[in-house]
């Protein structure tokens, strides 16, 4: 169904034009008639699948632009979807000047006091800050017309269900409701009941991979290791065009920085650019100027680059549908493409998971060695020294060139210009990309258990030393200990002692976030833990895969 169909505004409509989109996705089709209607609606559907717009477009077409008070609440799980939401709804309401601000723990709450002050008519929020500034009566949230709840599901896995019956306390009983959640356990249903009135229930399925010309692979590896590992992996494979994905935009920042360290022709995007900027820089990428893109996964979307030949995922993605839309960006135009993903060995429940979306078994495969990687910046030099031959007017240069062969080796002066072609020892370049803590464990827990209440080993909410679900929220995400919890003004939002997430604490000596996984759970350890054989190795692939056509 196009978007022409769906009783959009003409301002609206000019803004999907403008951002490339003529279908609307199963989603969008089925829920923005119903929104624009002002009906609840319940959205089963992955990320990925276009739910944004999808609860966006109907608000931003029905909010009133000449009031200066929050009209519209959207409620997020984490810091990294509260901005990507806050982004694609400002680029979306440039037309209608809408206002739309973002709060999230980790950033200076002063900062976003001073923000809400001047109204805005759209606010997205996490739910520790957003009680946050409840509490501190720097929101008021009287007069909201439409509530959403994105990702529910991950909101109850984090331990967010008080929080947000708290926030729905606050906001009148009066209004739309919208909620979207990739599954819909009984706690989900149970909110809907309570706080939604005769919602529409729509479920969408997941996307799938549907092309073959992209050759899966995975390296498990430390998150300080990954940088040189994945180094040697782009110049053993030498690929023609690459795409990097990051988590996040100071990862993002700091990956393209140390390629350019190293001698790479590499540049970052992320939202935190000008629009100007990014465009120049796909640019250069599109013309080939550019050989390494590196990307968060909102400033790579849309992306259509037909010379893409590798995707690297430095972090795996938290899910499965984002992996398919990184992926897709190679393998395109009939040529073939590389996928490598990095994974810690305690986020192999992801790639699990990707796997069963996909249902494909990547390859697990051993980085390549110093060697390896050598060879590979040899056979490249080889072919730029060729290319420059044929280029240059060697009979201009006959003399010198004469003069020159007299005085050395031939083959000390072919050496030597190799040697200059070839990145001068890169490896030795010290990069530091500041660790990030890995993806927290669905289910289970690696401390001792899933309790909430009680416990002393697992994911005690009260107390104990353990590091199972939620770790012990007593170290340092406490609510009372006056620590660095969003709920009391610091400066994250529950998550990390002192960190800048969400209500992930790192407990109090345990594993954190759901417990510390040090092996993937599923074998007796080792290296590659991924349960591919009992306890030993699961079977890898030496790194000689080519790929350039």
């Amino acid at each position: 169904m196009k978007f022409t169909e769906l009783g959009l505004s003409d301002e609206l409509l000019k803004a999907v034009q403008r951002s490339g989109f003529e279908e609307a996705t199963p989603i969008q089709s089925e829920t923005i008639p119903m929104a624009l209607e002002g009906k609840d609606v319940i959205g089963q559907a992955q990320t990925g699948t276009g739910k944004t717009a999808a609860f966006g477009l109907p608000i931003l077409d029905t909010i009133d632009t000449t009031k200066d008070e929050v009209q519209a609440l959207i409620i997020s799980p984490t810091r990294e979807l509260a901005i990507q939401t806050q982004e694609e709804l400002y680029r979306l309401g440039k037309e209608r000047h809408a206002k739309v601000q973002v709060v999230y723990g980790g950033s200076d709450i002063r900062r976003q006091i001073k923000s809400l002050n001047r109204a805005p008519q759209i606010l997205v929020g996490t739910p520790g800050r957003l009680l946050d500034h409840i509490r501190r009566r720097t929101v008021k949230l009287g007069n909201v017309k439409t509530l959403v709840l994105d990702e529910a599901d991950e909101m109850l896995d984090m331990g967010f269900v008080e929080d947000i019956e708290s926030i729905l306390t606050t906001v009148p009983d009066e209004r739309q409701t919208l909620l979207f959640s990739a599954t819909m356990p009984n706690a989900i249903r149970r909110i809907g009941e309570r706080f939604m009135t005769d919602p529409t229930l729509v479920t969408v399925k997941a996307k799938e991979l549907t092309t073959d010309l992209v050759d899966q692979y995975y390296v498990i590896s430390k998150d300080f290791e990954k940088f040189d590992v994945m180094t040697r992996m782009y110049d053993a494979q030498n690929p023609t065009q690459t795409i990097v994905f990051g988590r996040t935009k100071r990862r993002v920042d700091e990956l393209a920085k140390g390629f350019e360290m190293r001698g790479y022709n590499a540049k970052g995007i992320h939202g935190d650019l000008s629009q100007q900027r990014r465009m120049s820089i796909l640019r250069e990428f599109k013309s080939g100027k550019l050989d390494i893109l590196v990307a968060t996964d909102v400033a790579a979307r849309g992306l259509d680059i037909s010379g893409v030949t590798h995707v690297f995922n430095y972090d795996i993605p938290q899910d499965p549908e984002s992996y398919v839309h990184r992926i897709g960006r190679t393998g395109r135009a009939g040529h073939k493409g590389t996928s490598l993903t990095f994974v810690s060995p305690n986020e192999m429940d992801y790639l699990r998971q990707i796997e069963k979306l996909t249902k494909k078994r990547m390859v697990a495969l051993t980085p390549p060695t110093d060697d390896e990687a050598f060879a590979g910046q040899i056979e490249t030099a080889i072919a730029d020294v060729t290319a420059l031959v044929s280029k240059t007017d060697t009979k201009k240069y006959a003399k010198q060139a004469t003069e020159l062969m007299a005085k050395f080796d031939v083959a000390d002066l072919v050496a030597a210009l190799l040697s200059d072609v070839i990145k001068n020892d890169s490896s030795q370049v010290p990069v530091k990309i500041t660790p990030e803590r890995p993806l927290p464990r669905r289910k289970g827990g690696g401390g001792g258990g899933n309790n909430r209440r009680s416990g002393n080993g697992g994911g005690n909410r009260r107390g104990g030393n353990g590091g199972g679900y939620q770790g012990n929220r007593n170290g340092g995400g406490n609510r009372s200990n006056g620590g660095s919890s969003d709920r009391r003004g610091g400066s994250s939002d529950r998550r990390s002692n002192g960190g800048s997430s969400d209500r992930r604490s790192n407990g109090n000596g345990g594993g954190g976030y759901q417990g510390n996984r040090s092996s993937d759970n599923r074998s007796n350890g080792g290296r590659s833990n991924d349960n591919r054989s009992n306890g030993s190795s699961a079977p890898k692939r030496n790194f000689t895969i080519r790929t350039k056509d």
